[in-house]
């Protein structure tokens, strides 16, 4: 029997199981509510619970200042000789903080720590929504052994659903090329079911959660991304 022959008996076979396979479809009118655990006691605090739960880290901070305040000592107690950053606005704060940084190409290979901004963040899994609009890029979510998040409360939501709508809202018909969610540290339990960290991605993971920002930090991946927009249309 030929091989072509032997291929057309089994597509004859596959196109009529699906004849005979019955369809029908449902469609579940549920709330969010409905699907999710409830946010509780209150956003801030799932989130937090959410992200230590599955090996990640919340640093709750007041203000611009006290932000910049815990990252100097937190970078500090870890011994990072620098925090890796491509964020234009980021790093003007790290150098008016005194926290040593660098941008240059020939130390992304050697950096213990990245720093970037993201996009929104879900309360119920204490995960963040990040995308390449930023200035950063989408290799700073995945390279830095030690991935630090700047973000603010007001980009906290309930559900994933609200936040792929907050991405569309805010970015219209010129969606950014990736849009990823990322829950913690790089993880997997392949070999005997031992949990290891960062085996795809960073070990650590650590969101800097702040009450009271400036606003140019959470704007500046907007701007970037029309700005290259622009560029390349003109």
């Amino acid at each position: 029997m030929s091989i072509n022959s032997s291929r057309q008996r089994i597509l004859q076979k596959i196109a009529e199981a699906g004849r005979k396979r019955p369809v029908s479809a449902k469609v579940l009118n549920l709330n969010s509510e409905e699907i999710y655990k409830s946010i509780l006691p209150d956003t801030v605090t799932c989130f937090k619970t959410e992200l230590e739960l599955i090996n990640g880290q919340c640093i709750l901070c007041e203000d611009e200042l006290d932000l910049f305040t815990k990252l100097k000592s937190f970078v500090q107690q870890n011994n990072f000789p620098f925090l890796y950053c491509l964020d234009s606005y980021i790093t003007n704060q790290l150098k008016a903080h005194i926290i040593p940084f660098s941008m240059d190409e020939s130390d992304f290979d050697i950096m213990l720590a990245g720093i970037t901004g993201c996009e929104f963040l879900v309360a119920s899994t204490g995960s963040i929504l990040v995308s390449s609009a930023s200035e950063s890029g989408r290799q700073m979510n995945v390279f830095p052994p030690v991935h630090i998040v700047l973000a603010k409360i007001s980009q906290l939501v309930n559900y994933p659903e609200e936040a792929y709508v907050a991405i569309q809202e805010k970015y219209g018909d010129l969606l950014p090329s990736v849009i990823s969610t990322i829950t913690g540290p790089s993880r997997t339990a392949d070999i005997e079911k031992t949990l290891v960290l960062g085996a795809h991605g960073p070990k650590e993971f650590v969101v800097f959660l702040c009450k009271v920002y400036s606003f140019a930090i959470f704007v500046s991946s907007y701007f970037t991304f029309f700005s290259n927009f622009l560029n390349l249309q003109f």
